[in-house]
């Protein structure tokens, strides 16, 4: 699933309109499992020079990057961190921690050949699912559409329920990065590859 969707359900299932902050960390927490994917992949094109297909044809499923998103996006990592802020009462740690854990889990299941060891340390298993956000061999056109759908929606429900302009602000600029593209060029291409 693409990065802004995962911010969007985050916000959806954690935001509340009477604790501002819960909206950023919700977010935050959203965004953070791809962090170190959008850095490695910033540092190989624009400071190694490497050319776009060389980093998503090799290095992304070299096993050195599948270490880190096997870290990044750890059920192991993310469901303990979730259990000790419901535990703690700790909103902020449960809105981004939530939010990171639900990131995971869309992972888990919008992922085929670009699939996480999600069960790390514990396994280097591999959850290949039947359905793929972006590759069309595995239904990435049907998903496509129904992501930005979802987007849409999640994009008005969350406008509707925060009420402050710059928390439709931050709803907004995400659900723009999704919803654009698609207005722009007619189709869901510009879609893959954002997470």
């Amino acid at each position: 699933m693409n990065t802004p969707s995962h911010m969007l359900i985050g916000a959806a299932f954690f935001a509340r309109p009477l604790a501002s902050a819960t909206l950023v960390a919700a977010m935050v927490g959203g965004f953070v499992p791809d962090l170190p994917m959008f850095a490695m992949v910033l540092w190989s094109t624009r400071v190694l020079g490497l050319p776009e297909h060389d980093v998503f044809g090799r290095l992304y499923f070299s096993d050195s990057w599948q270490a880190i998103f096997a870290v990044d996006h750890g059920f192991l990592i993310w469901a303990p961190l979730f259990l000790a802020a419901l535990w703690s009462g700790r909103v902020l740690l449960r809105a981004f921690a939530g939010s990171g854990l639900l990131h995971a889990v869309a992972d888990f299941v919008t992922h085929h050949d670009d699939a996480r060891r999600q069960f790390w340390p514990l396994s280097d298993w591999i959850f290949r699912s039947p359905v793929s956000y972006w590759d069309q061999r595995f239904y990435g056109n049907v998903f496509a559409v129904f992501e930005v759908g979802l987007v849409v929606l999640l994009a008005l429900f969350l406008c509707w329920r925060l009420e402050r302009a710059w928390q439709r602000a931050l709803i907004l600029a995400p659900a723009a990065l999704i919803v654009v593209p698609v207005i722009l060029t007619g189709g869901f291409h510009g879609l893959h590859g954002m997470g």
